[in-house]
């Protein structure tokens, strides 16, 4: 390590905690060189001693026994298919009944891994596939994944219209100006890239497929709002869309009543963090969903 920056000894040192995290305590005075602090760019010649006092984040929040369905899990991750209706963090209005809870009440020991493993998250009602982290290795593998792009994750959603053909979203997102709970497609926003196909088109409707090359929040949902198809139930992002008028009963009643977006996490895949197999998984739609497929094809058929 001769002549090494101290901000990459120190990664090669503690392989088991982020580059990010590391830097932090850099700054803080919390990571020191022969007991004094230092700069991300101080030369280290080998021999000092490195030491860090330091806490890590540690989860107060309380364990439930909340019900969840579990994919995959070893000594390393776990892949779980959320269900539609569940948060992912406790935060304002949720503070409990999340799956960070029911993470926590399967496996205590992720109380000393912040964001008890979790790297990656699925809105309250979007359904689909997500990995958790069970060890500070894994989540700091499965985190520097994300960051270079290459976890696939596969979408399936139904919008309202029809895009005339494939394409690509390259519009950054950040928080609306005026109603801070949602995103917006804003010039001055971070870079957001969503790849999208049709899967079918309907006469007012489409089902679609979506690929993410990035991992804003909500970013599908604001994407397709930004293209002029938001998703079939999205009350948050296609309330002022002026919804086609739909002539078969059934199917009118079916939309009316659907009551989240319908949005499904389909595939997911990434290098495991300890053997670099890549592992992928895929899970059907939701009964919800296909259901509301069933009624677009049906009324498709008595057009």
């Amino acid at each position: 390590m001769a002549y090494d920056r101290l901000d990459q000894a120190v990664v090669a040192l503690f392989p088991q905690y982020s580059r990010s995290r590391l830097q932090t305590w850099i700054r803080s005075g919390e990571l020191v060189v022969d007991g004094q602090p230092g700069k991300s760019k101080d030369k280290v010649l080998g021999g000092e001693l490195v030491e860090i006092d330091a806490t890590t984040e540690s989860i107060a929040d309380e364990a439930e026994d909340i019900p969840f369905e579990i994919i995959f899990e070893d000594e390393s991750v776990l892949v779980v298919n959320k269900r539609a209706g569940l948060v992912v963090h406790p935060g304002a209005g949720n503070p409990r009944g999340t799956l960070l809870n029911a993470l926590l009440h399967h496996l205590p020991v992720l109380s000393e891994i912040p964001r008890a493993g979790i790297v990656h998250r699925l809105d309250k009602d979007t359904t689909g596939l997500m990995v958790v982290a069970k060890t500070l290795l894994s989540q700091k593998g499965l985190v520097e994944q994300l960051q270079q792009h290459t976890v696939r994750r596969l979408y399936e959603a139904i919008v309202y219209g029809t895009p005339p053909h494939h394409g690509s979203v390259n519009a950054s997102i950040e928080r609306h100006p005026v109603h801070r709970t949602r995103m917006a497609v804003r010039d001055d926003g971070k870079k957001a890239i969503t790849h999208y196909r049709i899967l079918h088109s309907f006469s007012c409707h489409t089902h679609m497929e979506f690929s993410l090359e990035t991992g804003r929040t909500h970013q599908i949902r604001v994407h397709m709002q930004h293209l002029g198809f938001p998703l079939v139930g999205d009350a948050v992002y296609g309330g002022q869309f002026r919804q086609p008028k739909v002539r078969d009963e059934l199917l009118s009643s079916s939309l009316r009543s659907f009551g989240r977006q319908a949005l499904h996490a389909r595939e997911l895949s990434f290098r495991h963090p300890v053997s670099n197999a890549v592992i992928e998984f895929r899970i059907p739609l939701p009964g919800d969903i296909s259901a509301l497929l069933s009624t677009l094809y049906g009324a498709e058929d008595n057009r």
